[in-house]
């Protein structure tokens, strides 16, 4: 959510970009402005039915008529700057609150307290079916944190699935930078695995409640339509659509390309290798997937390993028209401005990430255009536009954000443990779609495995496991051989042996 400080003017510099004629050269001028951002971890249509399916699924009702799936259509609003959210009526009397669409977390979590970044709140007092669970829970994101208490309630959603259901909500008490001022939602709706519910996973989480209450499909999708939308504008406008229980055709070009979910707590994938421009970065796969990979409509940017990071700046600095950039723009502290009217996306390159198909000899790629991670911040100054970076480093594992979320329609499959991309049909400018997906490649060039993070982590939880209870069992066959020596020496010499703390196996194994 980018809250722009005030920035002051530090300079401006020319870079040379080659016109395609020998020794021809013009100035492009660009000036670069102090500036720091802050963001998180990182259309009304009649309702109509139609009989088609895509694997199993309904494309536009469930069979019960549940979900009208054009009934969800720009049921969500906000950018990639603040997140994208959407309306819940929550409690009884319905009180209306906008809620965060986070698939990078589990809680359903919603404002139950005053707080100086928000403008209202959840009122537990108020509602007849609010259930405290007499249990405290707290979360951490990337960005901010919050305590509070779980209960139960009900909750409905104007632009979703019909009826009422009952779900475990956590009632946030007291937060540290997890509201940002001037954004308009007012909790956060966890659509990840129960594995990362708090304050543990016996904590149902929302999609899950809401596929056991009215047997929807086990799956949805996202399309987020911020591209090209200046972060932290005051426009309020339609900005996407969370169609709960299937697929809707209207929101995608071309086909459904589908990666397996290798692990269920984030929507975890594997990747194989990117690209900026046409230069292979040519780092080890398993680089892309050290700790995790995972898609995240929580986190605004697309966050890299720090390795990672630094090989794309390379090969961004050498592919692009511009030279001598200034390294403040690549670590959110400049912003990059140009003169009203102009645009820098000429001089910067495509980002492709390839990922492992459902057929694990293959892959496909996932491309989008600079207008997507160069961005534009909300106009600042009367004769120049400015842009901040959309990429940022990772100590926790690469993060697909929003960053690349709004080029694609995004499908959440659970039910068949995949995730699906496929050309979103608001990913355009002037006409231009801003991705593209191709494939499929054969995915022999590179390792067979490149999930070395998780995985490792999931061999060295067994290393430990098989170690302690190497250690316990040692421990008692200690403890009986110690029970079993004072019986054995007393009725074969007619006295009692003394195991002092000097002599005693315990001591001298576990000390």
């Amino acid at each position: 959510m980018a809250k722009l400080c005030n920035s002051l003017f530090l300079g401006c510099f020319l870079c040379v970009i080659h016109t395609g004629l020998p020794q021809s050269y013009y100035a492009v001028p660009i000036k670069i402005f102090a500036g720091q951002f802050n963001w998180s971890p990182e259309l009304d249509l009649v309702p109509l039915k139609r009989n088609l399916t895509e694997n199993g699924l309904s494309l536009a009702s469930s069979p019960a008529g549940v979900v009208h799936f054009l009934n969800m259509l720009n049921n969500l609003q906000g950018d990639s700057g603040r997140g994208y959210y959407m309306e819940m009526l929550i409690g009884t009397p319905p009180q209306s609150l906008n809620i965060l669409v986070d698939t990078g977390s589990s809680n359903f979590a919603v404002a139950a307290a005053p707080d100086s970044d928000i403008t209202r709140h959840f009122i537990s007092m108020s509602s007849t079916t609010y259930q405290s669970l007499g249990k405290a829970v707290t979360v951490k994101y990337t960005q901010g944190d919050w305590e509070g208490e779980l209960g139960s309630e009900q909750v409905s959603i104007p632009k979703g699935p019909n009826g009422t259901i009952t779900v475990n909500i956590a009632a946030i008490l007291s937060s540290n930078g997890f509201f940002i001022p001037g954004v308009n939602w007012q909790g956060i709706l966890g659509l990840a695995y129960p594995i990362l519910a708090q304050p543990d996973s016996s904590v149902e989480p929302f999609f899950d409640s809401l596929v056991r209450q009215t047997s929807i499909p086990d799956v949805f999708s996202l399309q987020m339509c911020g591209a090209g939308i200046a972060a932290g504008s005051t426009v309020d406008r339609a900005a996407g659509s969370l169609i709960m229980g299937g697929i809707e055709p209207t929101l995608y070009k071309g086909s459904i390309w589908y990666t397996p979910i290798q692990e269920e707590w984030y929507y975890q994938v594997e990747i194989l290798k990117l690209e900026v421009g046409d230069q292979n970065l040519n780092l080890d796969c398993k680089e892309y997937n050290s700790d995790k990979a995972i898609v995240d409509s929580g986190t605004t940017l697309l966050r890299l390993p720090k390795n990672v990071f630094a090989a794309v700046i390379d090969a961004i600095v050498q592919t692009s028209l511009i030279q001598d950039f200034p390294a403040g723009f690549w670590t959110d502290t400049k912003l990059a401005c140009w003169p009203k009217g102009e645009t820098p996306w000429r001089f910067f390159p495509k980002l492709s990430i390839y990922l492992r198909d459902t057929n694990a000899s293959q892959s496909f790629r996932i491309t989008i255009l600079p207008q997507l991670y160069i961005q534009p911040i909300e106009d600042l100054y009367d004769t120049l536009d400015c842009y901040r970076f959309g990429i940022s480093p990772s100590a926790s594992g690469l993060v697909i954000g929003a960053t690349i979320m709004e080029g694609f329609y995004v499908i959440f499959d659970r039910a068949q443990k995949r995730v699906g991309f496929a050309v979103s049909t608001c990913a355009e400018s002037s006409g231009l779609l801003l991705s593209e997906i191709t494939g499929p490649f054969v995915a022999s060039d590179v390792s067979s495995d490149c999930l070395g993070g998780s995985l490792l982590r999931e061999r060295l939880l067994w290393v430990i496991s098989y170690s302690v209870m190497a250690i316990c069992t040692l421990v008692l066959l200690v403890l009986l051989l110690i029970m079993a020596l004072p019986c054995r020496c007393h009725r074969g010499s007619g006295h009692r042996a003394e195991i002092n703390d000097e002599s005693s196996l315990i001591r001298n194994r576990i000390k």
